[in-house]
This record gives C-alpha cells, sequence and structure tokens, in this order.
C-alpha cells in the first residue's frame, strides 16, 4: 500500500515538472541546501545516514566484511588526507581520473568522456561547491535516471588505506571531485560494490540522458571510423573495451594495452603519412598509466614524417594514460565501441530535427505483466504501448515506396545493479513491435488472439543482458504497439521504454483504461441466471435483516449445492465485503431485497469464475485474470491488476474462488464510492484527511 502511495507521489511531481535538469528531484528525498543550512547553523560536519562511513556502503561479496580488500579501511575527510583539499584544481579533465582499487574503469572511463563536454560537466557536478566559504561536509551531484533527474547528496568520508584514497584519485593529490562524485554513484547504485564491471554507456546516459550505442567490430560497419569521427565532432561520449580469450582478470600484454579494461575514445583524425592518409584514434587508460606503445604512440618514429603543425597538434607526450594509435591496430586490440549520443542527428541522420520523445516507466510482474518472449503461452500479457505515427519524414520511403517514418525504440532495465551484489544480474530483454490494423480500435490491450494471427513487423535482432537494449526501424505510417519483454515468463524487474521519432507522434499505454460496467441485477422479478445444480430461490429472503454472520451461514449452506465450486466456503471478511457494497442505510446488514440482488450478482461470478477455470482446478491463473474482471465489467490499468494480484494472489500464482468474489465486491464497492464522491463527475474528487480515513477503512 505505501509503495504505491509512494509511486503515484512521484509520478504527481513529475508531471509539475520536477526532475527535470534545471528542477531536480531530490534523491531519498534529501534537500542539499537545507542539510547544509542545518549544518552550517549547528557548526557540524553532516554524516550521510542514508550512505553511511559504514561496511554496509562498501558491499557484501568482493568488499565484504571478510574481503581482504577492506581490512584496514578507514574513512576520513578530505582534509584528513591531505591539507587544504580542493575540491576542483583549474578545471576538470580526464587526467583527475586515476582508477583505484575498485573494478570500476567503465564508470571512470565515463568521467574522463564527459570532462570532454564542459556543458554537461557542469550538469553532473555542480561548480559553487568546495572546502572554503559554507563548507559543512556535504557535498551533491546529478545523475539522469529513467527520465528524470535526481540530485543526490552524500557527505566527503571516503575510504581509504594508510591515509590513501582506496578507489579514484586524481593526478593532484589535493582534488577531491571525482571521488566524491564515486561515491555519489555508489549510493545512487547501492554500494562501492556494485560499481564493479559494466558498460560504460550505462553512466554515460546516466550523466546526461543520452542514446546509447554499441558497436561490435565482429559485425561493425564498414565507416566505422567516420561513425566514432562524427560521434566526437558532436560532442557525443565515446569509449572503448578490450577483452581476453582467458576472459579473467586485467592482463597487460606487450603492447602495454590492458585486456578486459574500458578506455576512454578521446580522438579519432586522419594524417598524411608518406603520402598516404593514414587514420588514428586516441586512447585513454583510466589508470593514467600504461599507453599503447606501438605506431603512433608518444615517442613513435612515425610523428617524424608528418607535417609540423600537426605533430605539434597532436602528438603530445607525458605519461598519461594517453596515446594514438592506428584504427587498424586499434580494430585488432579492442573490440567494441560504445557511444552515448547527446544529440540524435548524430547517430539518425545529417540533417538537424527537433526530436519528439515519448517515454514510458513500466514493470514485468510475475503473474501480470511478465510474459517472457515470443512462443511463450503468456506473451500476451505482457506491457503494450500504443504508437500513432501519422507524419511521414521527408524523403523517406518504404520499399513499395510507402510513406515512412523513423523510429528509435530503447528499452532500459531498472535497478538491477543495486540488486548484483546480491546475485541479481541483468536480465536477457528485449522488444516487438506489430502493426494494428485499423480494424482494430480499442483502448483494451491486445489479448492472445490478436498474437496469435498476426506477426511482428520489426523487432531486435537479439535478446542482450544489457541495461538498455535499442534500434532504428524504418516503419509506414500507421498504428503500432510496442511489446517490451523479459526473454523468459515471470522475471520481474522495472523498465524505461523511450520512443524516439523525427516527426510529431502519439503514443500510449494500451489498457490505460479504467472504467467499470459490473453486472447489476435489477430487481427480485428479473429471471434468475440458470445454476448448476440450485433452481430454488436462496434462503435468507424470509429473515428481515442478515448480519454478517447470518450472511456467511446462508452462503455457505448455498454452495454446498454447487459441487464445480471448489471453495470451503466464505470468510467473514468476504461477507463483510459484500455488505459494504449493498449496504446503502449503514445498518451493516442487507435486507431480503439487498441479498436477493447480491445472491444473483454471485450466481452471474460463479458463471465466469468456472468458465475461466478451464481445468477444473478450483482457481485461475493470475494472468486470467484480466480476463476474468474484463468478463465481470472491469477495465484496469497495469498498475491497478498488479495491486490485485499482490493483494489477491497465493501460491502458484492462482487466484482461489473466493479470493476471486472478495475481488469483484471491493472493486465495485471502490468503484461506487467514487462515483458518489464525485459529485460534478469530473473524474477527481478532494478529502479531507479524515474523510479519506472514513472512506479506506470501509
Amino acid at each position: 500500500m505505501a509503495s504505491v502511495a509512494a509511486q503515484l507521489a512521484k509520478d504527481r511531481s513529475a508531471a509539475l515538472g520536477l526532475g527535470t535538469n534545471s528542477n531536480p528531484a531530490k534523491y531519498l528525498d534529501q534537500s542539499f541546501e537545507e542539510l547544509q543550512a542545518q549544518c552550517l547553523a549547528s557548526k557540524t560536519l553532516f554524516e550521510d545516514p542514508t550512505f553511511p562511513a559504514a561496511q554496509s556502503s562498501l558491499g557484501v561479496n568482493d568488499l565484504g566484511p571478510k574481503s581482504e580488500k577492506v581490512q584496514g579501511l578507514e574513512w576520513k575527510r578530505p582534509a584528513e588526507i591531505k591539507a587544504n583539499p580542493q575540491f576542483i584544481n583549474e578545471g576538470a579533465n580526464r587526467a583527475d581520473v586515476r582508477q583505484g582499487s575498485l573494478g570500476d574503469c567503465w564508470f571512470l572511463c565515463s568521467i574522463a568522456s564527459l570532462t570532454l563536454n564542459e556543458e554537461y560537466l557542469c550538469q553532473v557536478v555542480p561548480m559553487d561547491q568546495g572546502f572554503d566559504n559554507n563548507y559543512a561536509g556535504i557535498f551533491h551531484f546529478r545523475f539522469w535516471q529513467y527520465g528524470q533527474w535526481v540530485d543526490v547528496v552524500v557527505d566527503d568520508r571516503l575510504p581509504t588505506k594508510k591515509g590513501k584514497l582506496l578507489f579514484v584519485k586524481s593526478t593532484t593529490a589535493s582534488e577531491f571531485w571525482s571521488a566524491l562524485l564515486e561515491k555519489a554513484y555508489a549510493k545512487l547504485n547501492g554500494s562501492y560494490e556494485a560499481l564493479k564491471g559494466g558498460l560504460t554507456v550505462e553512466a554515460l546516459e546516466d550523466f546526461t540522458g543520452g542514446v546509447g550505442e554499441l558497436y561490435y567490430f565482429q559485425n561493425a560497419p564498414g565507416n566505422l571510423f567516420q561513425v566514432i569521427q562524427k560521434a566526437l565532432l558532436a560532442k557525443s561520449l565515446v569509449t572503448c573495451s578490450t577483452k581476453s580469450e582467458s576472459g579473467s582478470g586485467e592482463i597487460v600484454v606487450s603492447t602495454n594495452v590492458v585486456k578486459n579494461h574500458a578506455y576512454s575514445l578521446t580522438g579519432a583524425v586522419e594524417v598524411i603519412y608518406q603520402g598516404s592518409t593514414v587514420q588514428i584514434v586516441r586512447v585513454r587508460n583510466p589508470w593514467g598509466y600504461k599507453e599503447w606503445n606501438g605506431a603512433w604512440s608518444d615517442n613513435s618514429p612515425e610523428w617524424n614524417e608528418v607535417d609540423g603543425d600537426v605533430k605539434a597538434q597532436l602528438n603530445l607526450q607525458c605519461e598519461d594514460g594517453e596515446t594514438w594509435m592506428p584504427f587498424s591496430s586499434f580494430l585488432v586490440e579492442f573490440y567494441r565501441v560504445e557511444i552515448c549520443n547527446l544529440n540524435l542527428e548524430s547517430v539518425c541522420c545529417n540533417d538537424r530535427h527537433v526530436w519528439c520523445l515519448m517515454g514510458f516507466n513500466g514493470r514485468w510482474t510475475s503473474g501480470v505483466t511478465a510474459g517472457g518472449c515470443k512462443g511463450n503461452m503468456t506473451f500476451w500479457t505482457n506491457p503494450q504501448f500504443r504508437i500513432n505515427l501519422h507524419e511521414p519524414d521527408e524523403g523517406y520511403n518504404g520499399p513499395i515506396g510507402d510513406p515512412c517514418c523513423s523510429i528509435l525504440v530503447t528499452l532500459m532495465q531498472k535497478e538491477r545493479r543495486k540488486k548484483k551484489p546480491q546475485g541479481q544480474d541483468l536480465l536477457n530483454i528485449g522488444y516487438y513491435i506489430y502493426k494494428v490494423p485499423k480494424q482494430v480500435q480499442t483502448d483494451l490491450q491486445l489479448g492472445k488472439d490478436f498474437f496469435r494471427k498476426n506477426k511482428e513487423v520489426a523487432c531486435l535482432d537479439i535478446y542482450k543482458n544489457h541495461r538498455e537494449v535499442s534500434k532504428r526501424f524504418l516503419l509506414p505510417v500507421g498504428n503500432y504497439v510496442i511489446v517490451p519483454t523479459t526473454y523468459k515468463p515471470c522475471e520481474e524487474a522495472d523498465f524505461f521504454l523511450r520512443v524516439f521519432t523525427e516527426k510529431d507522434a502519439k503514443a500510449l499505454e494500451f489498457g490505460n483504461v479504467v472504467q467499470a460496467n459490473p453486472y447489476q441485477p435489477l430487481s427480485s422479478s428479473e429471471p434468475k441466471m440458470e445454476a448448476q445444480s440450485v433452481s430454488e430461490e436462496p434462503e435468507g429472503e424470509e429473515r428481515e435483516e442478515l448480519s454478517v454472520e447470518d450472511l456467511r451461514s446462508v452462503l455457505n449452506q448455498k454452495l454446498q449445492n454447487y459441487p464445480d465450486i471448489k471453495c470451503d466456503g466464505f470468510g467473514v471478511r468476504t461477507c463483510r465485503e459484500m455488505i459494504n457494497l449493498m449496504d446503502m442505510d449503514g445498518t451493516g446488514t442487507l435486507s431480503a431485497e439487498e441479498f436477493q440482488i447480491l445472491w444473483r450478482k454471485l450466481q452471474h461470478y460463479m458463471k465466469i469464475f468456472l468458465e475461466v477455470d478451464g481445468n477444473d482446478s478450483g482457481s485461475i491463473d493470475a494472468h486470467e485474470m484480466r480476463n476474468a474482471l474484463q468478463s465481470a465489467g472491469f477495465s484496469l490499468n497495469v498498475r491497478i491488476q498488479e495491486a490485485i494480484i499482490q493483494r489477491y494472489v497465493s501460491g502458484g500464482l492462482s487466484v482461489h474462488f473466493e479470493d476471486f468474489i472478495a475481488c469483484l465486491m471491493r472493486l465495485e464497492m471502490l468503484f461506487k464510492m467514487f462515483d458518489l464522491l464525485d459529485t460534478n463527475k469530473s473524474g477527481n474528487i478532494s478529502l479531507s484527511l479524515s474523510e479519506w480515513l472514513c472512506a479506506a477503512l470501509i
């Protein structure tokens, strides 16, 4: 219940503009300004209770309490490490990032790349903080997280050994911005250990909100050098990675290249050498040393045969981990390039466009929306997002001349890094895109028949266990549905889906409709529904009023005449739900007429239950609950369906008969209450705290 309210509050804040880069949300509800002011007023240094200087912030395995890496570790503030500490010394640059003993070179490469884009650097690292005026042991940083910007607060107690920083450090010993940024990112992801291993594009997207691309050399395009060059000219952030056949640990080979390691890619140029054009790229090792020692390295003879001005501009000789190398050698030593595009035109087209972005937060929930990939019987239950491509791009036509639209679809799984120390790795994720025929006009989720009869028009090439998967498509004008999935059914995770189009498009979540038209018997003279083994009128009509216990006794006696209903009888709580629905005079009992209407309603719902329970198990599968609810007259969005499953599902992802009836009774009561309170029929109600409590406690 509390989690639902928290999510609703978050959604409402986002609708009011909270979470933009100019107005970031406060991570864990911590306000930097308020906390800093409190510390200054009390003349104390900030100590962060949400990410304390303790074992819990380090990790549980590689950085667990028994790990050799944490033995002798001390948490110290910068002033205890170096006299006259500075937040930033003479500007933040890629030389300020040197890797420590934490295996997060992927993250440090992204920091080094971030320093090449001052605009985004200043957005992530607010420059108006330091160790001089208003110093209170508190710092803050901003990250993009699944569609919104968040401001993360940390104290400045850092892990050290023998008085030196244990993790990332600057080449300038008195500079601490990179170490504090690493701590903030560790807090965002749950622990320092959670930062071990990853794709650099993940952090780059968290720094910018950009769109990632991965190029594996085994199937890279022939113009990869031009792709890299264009991305760097567009101020995109680019990194690259090596690997070894052994696949274990970081290994330095004879060329001084570190295998199983991530590098920043900071330059791509063509130079004239011995009358021919040579393509060279500049790579940087986040260690700050161990540079490529082959052709075009700092002291190689190739530099003596190029134009003097070119040499002076490019050949900067120093042991800083950064050097040039031939693109041909780069393709041999490395195996992957990651690009974070800050402007989509750098990846999708040659001209500048104002792109249309649509974003959706969703969740794969076991028993509701975790249907797995195509081929699983529950595939149709996956979340569905409709997009209307009604305005074709200029100059784009399909193979048969149809006007087409460019569309880029990215799918992210959320918060998996936080769960990594507990063994919950990234899931294999992907998506399918289906064309929705014009004759299919519905706001409800598409059912299994649609997916059985229709084939997808586009999809990802392969499911991947990456945080984000993306691909660009060219689709004819029309209506489509995007179905994001995990590879296996019943795998749970939150996700964020982004859809980019060159022209204006409309998108919404299928099934985002909430309405009810439940079965309403009008009077006792109405013809009865066929009962399976009972023809007589229900007992209880002769009683003037039925209490909860009376109702329970009468209904349980009647259920004995329905052998197909496998139920031990109704409990007091379910009977109370029935009375709450039918009792309009506040007596807490049912009159004979109210009981008669209730009984007909129950007969109708029993028929639906038996139809859905095709195998006579006495319960219905959680995935089938959506169809059962629709048959009962309820059209509900995914969030409500998830809440229902959490409340009423039993072991084995099934809903038993009594729970099914209790669910319908409560749903109808809630709709009825809302309708009564929505006096002007606006679709919104306003309640005082007292009114809310009275309504919610019914």
